[in-house]
Formats: structure tokens, sequence, C-alpha cells
């Protein structure tokens, strides 16, 4: 059984909202990732080390993000080709419950554990 017309629509909806999300998201955080001003009269060096972790935590965040718009937009491709759905490992489909957890999934449940995902 392949995903109808409906769930497709339904799962590309999905898709472009979270990658709007993302997108916004990313745009609002940009001042949280700048350099770390090391000048000791502004700030002691514990709140230059917070200051630090704090940029290292953002710059992962943002790396993530960017990660998840690259999964989404190969999902769109997917669904353009007429691929969606389809596990990448085994060809076999991927359960719709599967993918309205997470849209992007490329693997069914049984390729995901065999490569500890």
């Amino acid at each position: 059984m392949s995903l109808s017309d409906g769930q497709l629509a339904h799962f590309e909806a999905l898709l472009r909202e979270r990658r709007r999300r993302l997108s916004d998201a990313i745009a609002s955080s940009g001042s949280a990732s700048k350099t770390v001003e090391l000048d000791q009269t502004r700030q002691g060096r514990l709140s230059r080390m917070d200051a630090m972790q704090q940029q290292a935590m953002a710059q992962e965040t943002q790396r993530r993000r960017e990660l998840d718009i690259r999964r989404i937009d190969a999902a769109l491709e997917r669904i353009a080709a007429g691929e969606y759905g389809e596990c990448l490992g085994c060809y076999a489909e991927i359960p719709a419950g599967r993918l309205e957890i997470d849209p992007a999934a490329t693997l069914c449940v049984a390729c995901a554990e065999k490569r500890n995902l």
C-alpha cells in the first residue's frame, strides 16, 4: 500500500511548515553565535567562559537546524520524484505513522535499527 495523494499532500505541508519554522529560527538566532569578545575590562573570566559555552551551544543548535533543513529539502525532492515514503535501505514502504513522527525519515524502523539511528 503506497501513500495516497491526500497523505502526500499532508506530509508535504508538514515538511514545508517545519522548514519555515526552522528558517525563522535560524534568522532570529544570528546574534547568539557571534564571536565572544575577550575584553577583560568588560567582563570577568567566568562570564567569558559562560558566554563561550552559550556561543558553542548556539552554534550547535544552528548546525542541527541547517541539517534538518537539508533533510526536509531531500524529502520534498523525494515527493516531487514520486519516491517519498520508500525506505532507502530496503525499498519497503515506510509506515505513515513513522512519517507522521518524522516526515523526513528515509529508513523504515528495521533498517534504522540495523544502523542504530
